[in-house]
């Protein structure tokens, strides 16, 4: 089992920026793929940016240029650097894992963490 701690949420202004990390309980290099997902009230869960354990990316249209995954493997750390925040990237942030496929897919996770709440107002 996989335990996640997400940290770094908070309010923040439009075209500001916040810093989230994720915490995991096991070497991260265990984890095929590791990422940043969100979910607003009334809408689905999404995918936001993704990692895996060779270092491949991928970031959703919507954040590409503003925002930035990266890892610390010998914490076993993975956080989002998010730039020019916009009210529309408010949303409860979770960290995910599959540690058995390379699929990001929100249906491929495995374990998840609590969430970490991030308010962009305008």
């Amino acid at each position: 089992q996989v335990q996640l701690a997400e940290s770094g949420g908070g309010f923040v202004q439009a075209g500001g920026s916040l810093r989230l990390s994720c915490a995991a309980s096991n070497s991260i290099f265990s984890n095929k793929i590791m990422g940043w997902y969100r979910q607003a009230p009334g809408k689905q869960r999404e995918s936001v940016a993704t990692i895996t354990n060779g270092g491949l990316t991928h970031y959703a249209d919507s954040v590409k240029g503003r925002f930035s995954i990266s890892r610390d493997i010998a914490r076993n750390t993975v956080s989002l650097q998010m730039n020019g925040l916009k009210p529309e990237d408010t949303a409860r942030y979770y960290c995910g894992t599959s540690t058995s496929t390379y699929s990001g897919l929100v249906s491929s996770i495995n374990y998840w963490g609590q969430g970490t709440q991030v308010t962009v107002s305008s």
